[in-house]
């Protein structure tokens, strides 16, 4: 059985889960708080969100803690996500797209739009080389002292959490499907150094569910 979901894979996945991925903020609502604070989203005027789901991050950050002038595209592989993303958004109107993806990593944007790249529990579903190309195309998108704002699944950090990534990896094992083709992995170690500064990097765990929240600012 291949390791990683393919592309079709991932949206059939992804289009059946539909809203019950908000469910899952019982393990992410910690880990994705500390995204928001030490992504300093009160100074971004233009966000670029990569796999949006159904739209929560977005609408919370439209809502709560991006400025006012604030523009923010989305997109997602999914269709039902896409669709259920939209709908959140309509209240935000013309400051909120959110658009359909092949499963490519290469966006049709101008170099520099953005003043922060999100992503939370989606680089962890893709193989090594495109996790590499996600990081690449955000420095070309962000500008200068713009800031990548990551979140994802990550090893065990406490007697709990290592019990949860250990069952994990064997669900994984027996059929990716059955974790969304989610692995623990530590995002830092794709960051190229010449890129990026470090800013903040955290290690939390949510009922033995270990996130890692990284923030970097683009060189």
């Amino acid at each position: 059985m291949p390791e990683y979901l393919s592309p079709e894979q991932a949206r059939s996945f992804y289009d059946r889960f539909g809203e019950r991925q908000d469910w899952q903020r019982w393990y992410e609502g910690p880990a994705l708080r500390e995204l928001i604070r030490a992504g300093d989203f009160g100074s971004a005027h233009a966000v670029f969100e990569l796999g949006c789901g159904p739209g929560a991050l977005a609408a919370e950050l439209l809502g709560e803690h991006l400025p006012e002038d604030a523009q923010y595209l989305a997109v997602d592989i999914s269709p039902t996500m896409v669709e259920l993303a939209g709908k959140r958004l309509a209240p935000f109107g013309g400051r909120a797209r959110v658009l359909l993806t092949d499963g490519g990593l290469s966006f049709d944007l101008p170099d520099g739009s953005f003043d922060r790249f999100v992503s939370a529990y989606v680089l962890d579903l893709l193989p090594p080389e495109r996790i590499t190309e996600a990081f690449r195309e955000a420095h070309r998108l962000l500008r200068p002292g713009g800031k990548i704002c990551l979140l994802g699944l990550t090893e065990g950090c406490t007697v709990a959490s290592r019990a949860v990534v250990a069952g994990w990896r064997l669900a994984r094992r027996i059929n990716p499907r059955l974790v969304g083709g989610c692995r623990p992995l530590h995002l830092i170690r794709f960051a190229n150094a010449a890129d990026w500064r470090w800013e903040s990097h955290r290690v939390m765990s949510a009922f033995g569910v270990p996130s890692e929240v990284l923030v970097m600012v683009r060189h």
